[in-house]
């Protein structure tokens, strides 16, 4: 007796896929991986994508060899910047804010935690610039805000 491959039948072993989604060993993976993405089009998986129609955001940035570095820590608001820089950063936004306020109890506060912030990132281990930041005086910050707010005494 002969198989059916013998008599000219044509076994369509394309269309077989064994338990799992696996690759079959008769295919070579690219034929194997063409297939299923031909068979998730048909089956519609790629037509309600998010973004689907928009431009690819950063598409028309400079080439990074570190993009997906940047990007994924932008996503997560992670700062990468020596201490003192933060630091400096962070008397300046300070600065601003105790402007607006009222009450010198809230800006005595603002500014302690300031001063604390500013002296850990002073003796970081991390490097940063020699000349990056230096320590908060809280009476003289607070003289200065209350020259702001009240204005100057005579």
């Amino acid at each position: 007796m002969t198989s059916p491959n013998e008599q000219g039948d044509i076994d369509d072993q394309s269309t077989t896929q064994p338990p799992g989604g696996r690759k079959p060993q008769f295919l070579s993976w690219e034929s194997f991986a063409d297939r299923r993405i031909r068979e998730a089009q048909a089956a519609g998986a790629f037509d309600k994508l998010p973004g689907f129609g928009q431009p690819i955001p950063g598409i028309d940035d400079p080439l990074n060899e570190n993009w997906w570095i940047k990007r994924k820590l932008r996503e997560e608001g992670v700062s990468v910047i020596p201490p003192v820089l933060e630091a400096r950063r962070e008397i300046e936004r300070t600065r601003a804010a105790i402007a607006g306020m009222k009450s010198e109890t809230e800006v005595r506060r603002r500014l302690e935690a300031l001063s604390e912030f500013v002296r850990r990132a002073m003796y970081s281990p991390v490097a940063g610039p020699a000349d990056g930041v230096t320590p908060i005086d809280v009476e003289d910050e607070l003289r200065t805000w209350r020259d702001i707010v009240r204005g100057p005494q005579p």
